[in-house]
């Protein structure tokens, strides 16, 4: 690369420096020119008489050497991208302003000052305008904004971080999964240091394959650092280069390049993780977390299982229950692929791919053989609290888990979101906020989790927030299942049954549309509308919905009905009562004398609920 590039430009060559004078002196023309070709020759010749060429020649090269420059000390003080996209626009600018100067600065050829002198400050000019703009928009980023939230505050300082997800650069671009598994094991390393506050990977891979800037992806995540990089895999040889970003002025606080063996992987991921924490400045009050080695065979494996088992869908599911049990095969003592496929059991069981019971089985199994492992394994136990609360109906045994995993992680968003839901489950709505409001900080563009947040809120009677925070979920993601049915009933409960009518009619999930409507055309006095749209939701998901078809018939007042429903529910062992004591549509049938013995029947009476033993702290 060339440095500094001197042009010299001769404008007449000494061959044709002879015609040059002639032109010059007949005004830029021959006497015996026709018109039109005398026309071109004497505008031909006001540019040069005035030195306009001159000047875009001798800009060009300057701009030129300018950028080889830049590009050199950019490379060499890991400069932001964005600083030579600047200027280049810059230069790109000032093209047509110096010819603009130069017309009009010249008079026959005379100038007022060197046509070097004048182009250089022009550049000058030019390069201090864009310094000082880029200058003025990072510093409105040095405070970062908080992303539109119904929760409290929360300040960006030094000690906040979002990993983005590394690119992958190997010629196989099937090793994404690669990439991404790096970043998201070093969110989870970053997230057990309580003196830190990480975003959490469904927020951090929001951005993934989007032009968006540093400082804009900080705004949005309201962090004060941002951690990206990438990874080359090639066979067993790996090279990642990782760079920690101030979000302020989008300076690089560190980069380092590792070209190391596969089975080195791990002893990589704690020594970037050790240079993050040593560039913040943090001091821990423990040690610093490391990472469980495995074999390296058995966890290109786990990711690639990880990363299937995220599609969601039933094949995707298949595909990560098969790899995982690959990776255990040659690694049967790794505790986080077993708790990975205890997690695919239970997906497959929530969406109907396996039986509840049998999927509920195989979840528990595997995660007991996690914990078996490694018994202070955080998320397994997250796991069984998770099991012994939607299946078994024992939110007791739930307590005691997540109590028991939030000691471990306090951090954990994943653990604390679903300790959230405990909370709701046992009426205890301002211990349920606060862990979905400390959720959501550090979550912040993840759409179920401010749905998860606004029915919290819509639990609590506070409507008009929780409508904000399901609001917030639409815009970030306008097909969100279930949550303009969620709007639908927080409108109902407001008394604005034509409104809930129009969101109802959004709902994208059939289901949860079809629950809506009943009580809508109900709420409208459309009893003919409403009676069949009940009847149709039973034909269709009588089963599958008995919890919600009877607290549709108890928002109708049919009481009698509403509680043949829910003996039903209590019969299919549906999940949804675990929502009873806290669910306002069965306000109608809160006084029938009937209600209690149900509740004290299913384990939900307030006394019951009061001798859970739940006590959770949130880390400062």
């Amino acid at each position: 690369m060339r440095v500094g590039l001197q042009v010299t430009v001769d404008l007449f060559p000494a061959r044709t420096r002879g015609l040059a004078a002639t032109l010059w002196r007949h005004g830029g023309r021959r006497v015996n020119d026709p018109p039109a070709e005398r026309e071109a020759d004497s505008t031909w010749a006001r540019l040069r008489r005035r030195k306009v060429v001159q000047w875009g020649l001798v800009y060009v090269a300057a701009a030129w050497g300018f950028l080889q420059g830049l590009e050199y000390v950019s490379e060499a003080f890991h400069w932001p991208e964005q600083l030579r996209q600047i200027a280049l626009i810059a230069l790109l600018i000032g093209l047509p302003v110096v010819l603009v100067l130069a017309w009009y600065h010249g008079d026959r050829g005379q100038q007022r000052a060197s046509t070097p002198e004048l182009a250089i400050l022009t550049l000058l000019l030019l390069l201090g305008g864009a310094a000082f703009w880029h200058y003025q928009r990072t510093s409105e980023t040095a405070t970062v904004a908080t992303p539109p939230s119904p929760t409290a505050v929360v300040t960006a300082t030094d000690r906040s971080i979002a990993v983005l997800p590394f690119v992958n650069m190997s010629t196989d671009k099937e090793q994404q999964y690669f990439a991404d598994g790096i970043s998201e094991e070093l969110i989870n390393l970053l997230a057990q240091v309580p003196e830190l506050r990480v975003i959490a990977r469904n927020s951090s891979f929001s951005f993934k394959g989007k032009e968006v800037g540093i400082a804009e992806i900080a705004r949005k995540l309201n962090v004060a650092n941002v951690l990206d990089g990438s990874v080359r895999k090639s066979g067993d040889r790996l090279r990642i280069t990782a760079q920690l970003i101030r979000a302020s002025d989008s300076s690089n606080l560190w980069s380092e390049t590792y070209e190391r063996p596969l089975d080195n992987i791990f002893a990589v991921q704690d020594e970037i993780a050790a240079a993050v924490l040593e560039q913040l400045k943090l001091e821990l009050l423990g040690v610093a977390p490391k990472t469980k080695a495995s074999d390296p065979k058995a966890y290109t494996l786990f990711l690639q299982a990880r990363h299937w088992g995220r599609q969601g869908t039933p094949e995707g599911l298949e595909r990560s229950i098969a790899l995982y049990q690959r990776a255990l095969a040659i690694d049967p003592d790794d505790a986080a692929a077993w708790r990975g496929l205890s997690n695919d059991y239970l997906n497959q069981a929530s969406y109907g791919l396996r039986p509840i019971d049998e999927g509920y089985r195989l979840a528990r199994n595997a995660v007991q053989k996690a914990l078996a492992i490694d018994s202070d394994y955080a998320p397994a136990h997250g796991a069984l609290g998770w099991i012994a609360m939607t299946y078994d109906g024992d939110l007791a045994a739930a307590a005691r888990s997540y109590e028991h995993a939030l000691a471990l992680e306090p951090t954990n968003i994943d653990i604390i979101g679903n300790a959230a839901t405990l909370a709701q489950f046992l009426g205890r709505l301002d211990t349920a906020s606060a862990l979905d409001e400390y959720a959501n900080a550090r979550d912040p563009v993840n759409a179920p989790g401010r749905a998860n947040l606004g029915t919290t809120y819509l639990y609590a009677g506070r409507l008009d927030e929780a409508l904000e925070s399901y609001r917030t979920a639409l815009s970030l993601s306008p097909d969100a299942g279930s949550v303009q049915y969620s709007i639908g009933v927080a409108l109902l409960l407001k008394g604005d049954p034509a409104a809930a009518l129009a969101a109802t009619q959004k709902e994208s999930n059939e289901v949860f549309r079809m629950i809506g409507l009943p009580m809508v055309w109900h709420a409208l006095r459309k009893k003919a509308e409403s009676d069949a749209a009940l009847t149709e939701l039973i034909r269709v998901y009588g089963k599958e919905a008995a919890y919600n078809v009877a607290y549709v018939l108890a928002y109708r007042g049919e009481a009698d009905r509403a509680f043949e429903w829910l003996d039903k529910a209590a019969a299919y062992h549906d999940p949804g009562l675990a929502t009873i004591v806290v669910n306002p549509l069965f306000a109608n049938i809160h006084q029938d004398p009937r209600w209690l013995p149900f509740l004290r029947k299913v384990g939900k009476a307030p006394e019951q609920l009061a001798a859970i033993k739940f006590d959770v702290k949130l880390p400062n």
